[in-house]
C-alpha cells in the first residue's frame, strides 16, 4: 500500500499561519500597526514577496487593513466598516440610517445540549444569554438572542450593555479580548410569534427572516451563538457572491 505524503503548504501560507499565531497570542492587538514587510521578512527569514502574499491573504480575510502611507494594521471592530461585514441589512430605499442597540435582558444560565455543542463547551458550563433589539432610524429591525461562553464573558451585565456606545463586537473585543473574525449563518423564513411581533412592531404571523449565526475567534473557536429575527418590511438581507 502506498504511503500518503504529507500535505504540502506553500511558504507564504506557512508565514500566514505564523502571523495568525502572533495575532492569536495577542502580540499585535486590534488597531495596532504590524511590523513592516522588511521587518517580517527578516524575522521569518523569507523574501518580502513571500511576506506580501501572506499579508495580502490576511487582508483579504479582513484580519489586516492596509492604509496607504501609514502601514498595515490589525483590523478592529471599532472600524465602522466592520459593522456591515457581520450585519448585511440594507434599507430598501438605499439609505443608511443611524443604528442603535437596545439591550433588553442579560442573564446567566447553564449550557444545555445545543448551546454546549455549538459553543464547544461542556454540558452545564456557565453561559451568558443576552436579548437585544437593533434599531435603524428608530425602527426596530432585529431581535437577537445571544449565547456566550460564561467563563470568557463572566463580567458582562445589562448595565454594561446599556452604557456601551459601540457595537457588541467592539465591546467583546475591547473589554473581553475576543475578536470575532468569521461567522457562519443559516437563514429561513418564519412567522412572527406574539413576543417577536410586539417587539418588532409587526403584526403577529408576519413573515420574518430567522438568522442563526455562530461567530468564531482566532483558532476557529466558537465564541458566540446568535439567533435573530429580522423584519424585512423596510430592509433586505444582502450577500455579495464572488
Amino acid at each position: 500500500m502506498a504511503q500518503e505524503s504529507p500535505t504540502f503548504s506553500p511558504l507564504y501560507r506557512q508565514i500566514k499561519n505564523l502571523m495568525l499565531q502572533a495575532l492569536e497570542d495577542g502580540e499585535w492587538g486590534p488597531g495596532d500597526v504590524i511590523p513592516s514587510e522588511t521587518e517580517l521578512a527578516l524575522r521569518f527569514s523569507v523574501s518580502q514577496g513571500t511576506v506580501r502574499k501572506a499579508v495580502d491573504e490576511l487582508a483579504a480575510d479582513n484580519l489586516l487593513l492596509r492604509r496607504q502611507g501609514k502601514g498595515t494594521f490589525v483590523a478592529s471592530h471599532d472600524d465602522p466598516r466592520a459593522f456591515f461585514r457581520f450585519l448585511r441589512l440594507v434599507a430598501l430605499n438605499g439609505e443608511i440610517g443611524p443604528s442603535r442597540s437596545v439591550p433588553l435582558e442579560c442573564w446567566r444560565a447553564k449550557a444545555g445540549q445545543e448551546a454546549a455543542r455549538v459553543l464547544g463547551i461542556p454540558l452545564a458550563d456557565p453561559i451568558i444569554v443576552v436579548r437585544r433589539l437593533l434599531e435603524f432610524s428608530g425602527e426596530p429591525v432585529v431581535l437577537d438572542e445571544i449565547y456566550l461562553p460564561g467563563n470568557t464573558f463572566s463580567g458582562i451585565s445589562i448595565e454594561e450593555l446599556k452604557a456601551w456606545q459601540g457595537s457588541l463586537y467592539s465591546l467583546f473585543e475591547s473589554r473581553y479580548g475576543v475578536r470575532m473574525i468569521r461567522a457562519e449563518e443559516r437563514l429561513r423564513a418564519v412567522a412572527a410569534d406574539r413576543t417577536g411581533a410586539k417587539l418588532l412592531k409587526v403584526a403577529e404571523g408576519s413573515p420574518l427572516l430567522s438568522v442563526e449565526r455562530v461567530s468564531f475567534s482566532y483558532g476557529d473557536r466558537p465564541m458566540e451563538w446568535r439567533r435573530g429575527l429580522y423584519s424585512t418590511a423596510n430592509h433586505a438581507y444582502v450577500n455579495q457572491l464572488g
